[in-house]
């Protein structure tokens, strides 16, 4: 079982002033990331426009294969590596989604996930909440699901994710400060309780009235954080190991040893 290279792209720090300029920054990001070995590379939620849009979302708003996902796509191909990023997804002219597109190494789409849990504001005024929970798809053997920020921060999709076969969870952030115990704390824990590797890639600086927490992290199901981002842009790269999933989930049982008759409360 062959680890699986991934890096998390932390940046650029501050508002995007198009999203040609994200684009180029992705292209840089994909290029170093792609010299260290990576065979994924993840970048943060509403990474093409930022994040802090505000109306500008209705304008900048576009399809799952719309430009920007022609130009990840291109740069996913010219790199050899998979890319999964943030944007604002139109699905028709009045719905709008919080967004995360996985393209594969040859530039063809993987799969596509919009966000079920929208926060704050600006999110449940001008986004529609997805209902599809479990988002997954394959790269070098290994199976990734989809989760975008706030999503992560409820144990439910992350366990439904786990008993669903994920390896590794892929959840682009726009994570603010003050609420760093997210990366520091919720997120190792989150991995370690349903046994996951969850790779969390936070954006950095200000926009607006955001200021963004930064230290994205790759977490491992042993609950240890393999790689960790400061608080500027950063590219980090880690891998996962498929032989450490396998061990762990045999040391710790916590999936065999659900008991779900006893939880149907909760629903």
């Amino acid at each position: 079982m062959t680890p699986l290279r991934i890096a998390l792209y932390q940046g650029p720090s501050g508002v995007p002033a198009s999203t040609a300029d994200s684009l180029a920054s992705l292209d840089a990001a994909a290029r170093r990331a792609a010299a260290a070995g990576a065979r994924l590379l993840l970048a943060n939620e509403l990474f093409l426009t930022g994040y802090a849009l505000g109306a500008a979302v209705r304008d900048l708003a576009e399809p799952a294969d719309g430009p920007g996902a022609r130009a990840v796509a291109r740069i996913a191909a010219a790199h050899g590596l998979a890319i999964g990023y943030g944007y604002p997804e139109r699905a028709d002219a009045d719905v709008i989604f919080n967004a995360l597109q996985l393209i594969g190494p040859y530039g063809t789409s993987l799969a596509n996930y919009r966000k079920t849990h929208l926060f704050g504001d600006f999110e449940t005024t001008y986004f529609r909440p997805g209902t599809d929970p479990v988002v997954q798809a394959d790269l070098d053997g290994v199976r990734l699901g989809l989760l975008i920020c706030y999503d992560v921060e409820f144990p439910e999709p992350v366990r439904a994710h786990a008993l669903a076969g994920t390896e590794l969870l892929l959840a682009p952030t726009a994570l603010m400060r003050p609420y760093e115990i997210v990366p520091q704390t919720i997120i190792p824990a989150r991995a370690w309780e349903s046994q996951l590797y969850i790779a969390y890639a936070n954006r950095c600086g200000t926009e607006g009235d955001f200021t963004f927490a930064g230290l994205s992290c790759l977490a491992a199901p042993d609950g240890t954080v393999r790689a960790r981002a400061g608080l500027g842009e950063d590219l980090i790269v880690a891998d996962v190991d498929p032989a450490l999933l396998k061990a762990s989930r045999a040391e710790n049982t916590y999936l065999s040893d659900r008991r779900p008759e006893l939880y149907t409360s909760l629903t």
